[in-house]
């Protein structure tokens, strides 16, 4: 796996220089850069393209939540996991909802940090037990029946990479088991996407949630 840059957005000075320090002893960890806030984010990724922004919410200037709806329809390739003292479900869930790749609270361990960014960046994903609960939550806030119908949309291969993704499968690890090229992985990838009416991968995640493929 190719090492990772990665961009730590936050406005306290003391935690970030911490980061810092910290992201460097990670070994897949390349470049490491820092942003007091969503503004100067921007500003960064005019020279530099991160491939994971660690994104605080409460910010002045420009905060996580109007950093993040910028950031993720312009620059897509980039993960973006947030970091937070908060775990409001509904919050967390627009949020996810929106195209934010994890959540982390800022009391996690350094070894699930670095989990998550090593996830993400080759999963576009990082499932732990706080997005376990939100996403559990959201079945009680559906009005909807389930969604069974877009299930029987996909092909047979489509249902089987499915289910390899919501295990928590990289796409290079299901083109191996499946014995086809990452290539032809990805255009399943979207056509899934599109058949089950969602825009990336924690929206299949949410989908197996909400009609109990996941548990």
């Amino acid at each position: 796996m190719s090492r990772i840059n990665v961009c730590i957005v936050d406005d306290h000075n003391l935690f970030r220089k911490a980061m810092v320090r910290l992201l460097k002893t990670f070994r897949k960890i390349d470049q490491v850069w820092e942003a007091q806030h969503g503004k100067e984010l921007l500003q960064l990724l005019n020279k530099n393209k991160p491939d994971v922004i660690l994104l605080d919410l409460e910010m002045p200037i420009m905060n996580g939540v109007e950093t993040a709806e910028y950031i993720i329809p312009k620059y897509p390739d980039i993960k973006i996991i947030v970091l937070t003292q908060h775990d409001s479900e509904k919050f967390m869930l627009h949020m996810l909802e929106m195209g934010v790749h994890s959540f982390l609270l800022k009391n996690s361990n350094p070894d699930e940090l670095e989990r998550a960014i090593l996830s993400v960046h080759e999963k576009d994903f990082y499932h732990n037990d706080l997005i376990s609960n939100v996403m559990r939550k959201s079945i009680s806030m559906r009005s909807e029946k389930p969604l069974f119908s877009k299930m029987a949309e996909l092909s047979e291969r489509e249902k089987e990479i499915f289910g390899l993704i919501c295990e928590e499968h990289s796409l290079k690890e299901i083109s191996i088991k499946l014995n086809i090229s990452e290539k032809t992985i990805h255009s399943h990838k979207a056509n899934i996407q599109h058949k089950l009416g969602v825009r990336n991968t924690v929206g299949m995640i949410k989908f197996a949630y909400e009609n109990g493929l996941l548990l």
